[in-house]
C-alpha cells in the first residue's frame, strides 16, 4: 500500500507544477512525509516503474551539487490518473473532491 500511495504522491505532485517536472530528491523530499525512512533509490524504484507505466517520462541528468538524480515528468496517462479519468494499476486512486 505505501507504494501505491506513494506512486500517487508523485504523479498528484507532478500534475501540480507548471511544467509538470520535479527531480527525485524533490520528490524524495516530499515521500518521505508521505512514506518515512526510505532511501532516495526507493523513490527512483517508484519514478522507474511509473515510467514503465506510461505515466511519466523520464530522464537522467548529473545536477550540480546533487550529482546524479532522475527527472521526471508527467505524461498525459499519469494526468489523467490524477484526473480521475483512467486509473493504472499499481497507483492508490485519487480521492473523490466532493
Amino acid at each position: 500500500k505505501c507504494q501505491e500511495d506513494a506512486r500517487l504522491a508523485i504523479l498528484a505532485e507532478l500534475a501540480a507544477q507548471r511544467d509538470a517536472t520535479l527531480s527525485s530528491r524533490s520528490l524524495a523530499t516530499l515521500i518521505d512525509g508521505i512514506v518515512p525512512r526510505r532511501p532516495p533509490e526507493w523513490v527512483e524504484t517508484q519514478i522507474e516503474w511509473l515510467a514503465g507505466m506510461g505515466a511519466v517520462n523520464v530522464q537522467r541528468s548529473d545536477l550540480p551539487g546533487l550529482g546524479p538524480v532522475l527527472i521526471a515528468t508527467l505524461t498525459r496517462t499519469g494526468r489523467m490518473h490524477v484526473d480521475r479519468r483512467a486509473f493504472i494499476a499499481g497507483v492508490t486512486v485519487p480521492a473523490d473532491e466532493s
